[in-house]
């Protein structure tokens, strides 16, 4: 896995960058989110990357935050939905917006995003309502990016994305997490214990 890459921005034509790495040019694909951030043409800059690999073709997805990316991975673990949906979405709503028709169930603000039916919409709500960190803080406003940023280094949330990452379904990484009592674990205790647990049963 590329976990990131560092280099000189040699073309950007959305969804498409080239970033010149010592020599070799990398292509990537990125969300509009990402394009807003990038500095002009010849500068370096720095790319959170998530590698797709397919039977035809290899496709390296790049995002200027780690909230982006992680975000990314918890929507192409949505039955239906795909990287290049995936990419739409991050594309035509912020974190917080996306956040927020989650929160709101707002079926008809996700339909209006290119590609999504309602359908997909229902699905969405329903399998990320649970799982989005920081959706709403406590007293019921929206959360931003910069808190997303921060929920990276929740430990529940991380423990949910590592179980999701060793095939378990969200729905059940979530329960197995939460059925746990969490006060000063690590993100290893939480995935250890979850795993004990699951094996017990």
């Amino acid at each position: 896995m590329i976990g990131f890459i560092r280099g000189k921005l040699v073309s950007k034509t959305p969804p498409q960058l080239v970033v010149d790495v010592q020599g070799v040019g990398y292509e990537v694909e990125a969300p509009m989110t990402t394009f807003y951030d990038l500095p002009p043409l010849g500068e370096e800059l720095k790319l959170f990357t998530h590698l797709v690999v397919r039977e035809d073709a290899h496709i390296l997805f790049a995002f200027s935050t780690e909230a982006d990316r992680m975000m990314f991975r918890t929507l192409i673990k949505v039955n239906g939905v795909g990287p290049k949906l995936a990419l739409t979405i991050l594309s035509g709503q912020s974190a917080e917006e996306f956040h927020r028709c989650i929160h709101d169930n707002d079926v008809q603000a996700l339909v209006r995003l290119p590609g999504i039916g309602k359908k997909t919409a229902e699905r969405l709500i329903i399998e990320l309502r649970d799982r989005l960190p920081g959706v709403a803080d406590a007293s019921g406003s929206s959360l931003g990016v910069s808190s997303l940023k921060i929920a990276v280094n929740n430990p529940k949330q991380e423990a949910i994305s590592a179980l999701c990452a060793l095939g378990y379904k969200p729905q059940d990484a979530s329960k197995m997490v939460h059925a746990i009592p969490q006060e000063d674990k690590s993100c290893e205790d939480i995935i250890r214990l979850a795993l004990q647990g699951a094996a017990g049963k």
